[in-house]
């Protein structure tokens, strides 16, 4: 209760550089993962403190959401300058770049998705719209010739062609996630007791793929019942943004939709083969509890606004 009431907005509009706080400790603690975070699997994304691991990515989440909302909650009248829109990218640029080198370009695409939603919510124009459009189409084709890696280039050449790929390695993921999600049937083949999870075929089972270790288990029935649960949780967020009377709670809570429904449907993208594999778990369904905290943590402003009616 602490923590919500701590970010609280009236809290932020008496204190204009608490944020800037936040955002610049966030800062440090994602470049201090080169330093002092341990490599697992090739990568150093989380800090391991004990037997708990942290991930610093779900909190600069946290503290982008609100400083854009914040940001844009006192600018969108003035949307037409371009400088509001050059400003907000840099706060989303620095974490996304040192996040990418981690590299992570999953939690990367989430953090662009999360400011170009903000932007066309706080009433971006089309024609600058679209020249942020082809300045990502140029940053996209500089990166695949000097910054992505073999991994990452491999993982998207299998998703366009997958007939090129190597099912026994790059290609492997998604074919597992195929078979386990079609072999689910109408009712599953029963929990603990699917043949894909349970004999090690289909990897990360517990995190990236839990979508297809569930559909394997319960079936079209149980994933109808997920995925219902999922549109109950957008449409009441949608009702409490309705009836919110500040401009930051409406784009607080809508920063919020974003980040809920594009995670959602990347992570199930992936396990469907429809789109390549970039890491992003299933919020409050995968193991993690850096992921379960922080959509925690954001449940509980999005009811501090609901029952203060902010």
């Amino acid at each position: 209760m602490f923590m919500v009431s701590f970010f609280d907005y009236r809290i932020l509009k008496n204190n204009p550089y608490l944020i800037l706080i936040f955002y610049f400790l966030c800062l440090i603690a994602l470049l201090g993962l080169f330093f002092f975070a341990p490599g697992i699997r090739g990568v150093k994304r989380w800090y391991k403190i004990g037997e708990i691991t942290v991930d610093p990515v779900e909190i600069i989440k946290i503290v982008l959401l609100i400083l854009l909302a914040k940001y844009f909650s006192f600018r969108h009248i003035e949307m037409y300058r371009i400088r509001h829109i050059l400003l907000s990218g840099f706060y989303v640029l620095v974490p996304a770049s040192v996040v990418f080198f981690q590299p992570d370009l999953g939690s990367v695409l989430i953090l662009i998705t999360l400011w170009i939603g903000i932007l066309v919510i706080s009433g971006i124009s089309l024609r600058h719209f679209l020249i942020l459009s082809l300045c990502f189409l140029l940053v996209f084709i500089i990166s695949w010739h000097f910054a992505l890696k073999d991994y990452q280039k491999a993982r998207i050449i299998s998703f366009v062609q997958p007939q090129l790929s190597d099912h026994l390695l790059i290609g492997w993921s998604h074919r597992q996630a195929k078979i386990a999600v079609g072999a689910g049937g109408i009712v599953g083949q029963g929990i603990t007791k699917g043949s894909q999870v349970q004999y090690g075929f289909l990897p990360e089972p517990q995190t990236d793929f839990i979508f297809a270790a569930l559909a394997e288990e319960t079936g079209f029935i149980g994933i109808s019942v997920l995925l219902f649960l999922f549109f109950i949780l957008i449409w009441r967020t949608i009702k409490i943004s309705l009836a919110t009377e500040t401009n930051f709670s409406r784009l607080f809570i809508t920063g919020f939709i974003i980040l809920l429904i594009s995670q959602i449907f990347i992570n199930i993208g992936m396990n469907l083969g429809i789109l390549p594999i970039i890491g992003i778990p299933l919020p409050l369904v995968s193991y993690g509890g850096s992921s379960l905290i922080a959509n925690y943590f954001l449940l509980g402003v999005l009811q501090s606004i609901k029952v203060r009616k902010y």
